[in-house]
């Protein structure tokens, strides 16, 4: 296990009560991973859990992308734009 630190952007704050969260992963886990733990732990998260972006450490990842230690993860929710 190592921890990383998860950041919260718009509307996915009022889904989770936070902007910011320290959490404990197993060593390996990928952003699908995160997520299905997120979802367990925030459940209103299933709503845009298929459409959240990510990012670890600044940099755009795809879902099979596994987290290194003490990363830091943002996390986006769906954009609209016109």
């Amino acid at each position: 296990m190592h921890k990383i630190k998860i950041l919260f952007f718009a509307s996915l704050r009022d889904y989770v009560g936070s902007k910011s969260v320290e959490m404990e992963i197993p060593i390996g886990c990928t952003i699908e991973g995160l997520l299905d733990l997120l979802v367990t732990t925030y459940p209103r998260l299933e709503k845009v859990r298929e459409l959240m972006m990510a990012a670890v450490d600044r940099e755009y990842a795809s879902g099979s992308q596994v987290i290194p230690q003490g990363a830091e993860i943002a996390l986006f929710p769906p954009v609209s734009g016109g």
